[in-house]
């Protein structure tokens, strides 16, 4: 089990799929123009974070998402973003 430090909070990110209505095949590696900005589900967090009170597990959050940190063990990837690029919680 993984348990954050250091104002961390560890997310999931939603799937993003991406489908064509054109019958355009597109390739492998291509990805579509992103926000900087979207919703992630919070599923544990250090207990120095800032918001913390405001926190509950499954709750959505708003974060940057170029700020996110994808960390692989054991062949499980987990991804975690500092409480300063959380920039809203989703209520």
């Amino acid at each position: 089990m993984f348990k954050p430090v250091n104002r961390y909070i560890q997310i999931n990110l939603p799937e993003v799929v991406v489908q064509t209505t054109s019958g355009i095949v597109l390739p492998e590696d291509f990805k579509p123009a992103e926000e900087r900005y979207g919703t992630a589900e919070v599923v544990s967090y250090a207990a120095d974070v800032r918001f913390k009170d405001q926190l509950l597990n499954n709750a959505q959050v708003i974060v940057d998402k170029s700020m996110i940190e994808e960390i692989t063990i054991n062949n499980s990837k987990i991804n975690v973003v500092l409480d300063n690029y959380v920039v809203g919680i989703v209520k």
